[in-house]
């Protein structure tokens, strides 16, 4: 037997979607439901994005001491900005070093959407220090602040049809801090951003292999995050 690309594609999506509907079914706790949906998106991420990237429960802080709601799963950079801090699996991460931020329910629904978006708002509110950066050709000026991609994530949505109307006016809700910029639901399709500034919503086949194509897609534009300036987060030592 050959190898087969479509195959391949294709297992990655049923496989994601098989576990979001066995912790449906199998797990009654809505905590444990919830803890259950978000592991299955976090691993996802972590098998199949590029190294660089890791993506784990956090939140999220700046050198100003603020800090952000807990966010269910947050993409950030271990290569440039390793400083994580962790006490009983309960992780803090600098602001500096995210480059996406997820909600994850098991369905999309109005409620879920605006949580969604004000958490989202919570990271990107938060100060990034960004510094020149020194290479062997000379020192580069500071990267610009690129904004922070936020996207929600479900198994299922049962408004009808899913990506219609509906669905539009409650993402439109969300402007500024607020937008969500892309989202999966996994059993029927996916939302974007698009180069107009607007939605584009589309039920497609092997959704979340799509979703996570185009996720990487859209962080190699972002290409890294900022020089962050250690000495800004040292200020708050007493």
């Amino acid at each position: 037997m050959s190898w087969s690309l479509p195959i391949l594609l294709d297992e990655l999506n049923a496989s994601v979607t098989a576990d979001l509907q066995r912790a449906r079914k199998t797990l009654g706790h809505p905590t444990d439901l919830g803890d259950a949906t978000e592991e299955i998106w976090i691993e996802l991420f972590n098998k199949y994005l590029p190294r660089r990237y890791h993506a784990i429960k956090a939140t999220v802080v700046d050198s100003k001491g603020t800090f952000s709601d807990q966010i269910d799963v947050v993409i950030h950079d271990r290569q440039y900005t390793p400083l994580v801090f962790t006490f009983k699996d309960k992780h803090v991460i600098p602001a500096e070093s995210v480059y996406a931020v997820f909600e994850s329910k098991q369905e999309m629904n109005a409620h879920h959407i605006a949580y969604a978006q004000q958490k989202i708002s919570s990271v990107r509110r938060l100060h990034r220090t960004s510094l020149p950066i020194p290479t062997i050709d000379g020192t580069k000026r500071a990267k610009e602040l690129t904004p922070v991609l936020g996207g929600v994530l479900t198994l299922s949505c049962k408004w009808r049809p899913v990506f219609g109307d509906t669905m539009l006016g409650y993402l439109e809700s969300g402007q500024g801090d607020k937008r969500l910029d892309l989202g999966c639901v996994a059993d029927c399709g996916n939302l974007w951003v698009n180069e107009n500034g607007g939605y584009s919503l589309a039920e497609e086949t092997k959704p979340v292999t799509r979703f996570l194509l185009e996720l990487i897609s859209r962080l190699q534009a972002v290409a890294t995050v900022p020089m962050i300036d250690m000495r800004a987060y040292a200020e708050k030592l007493e």
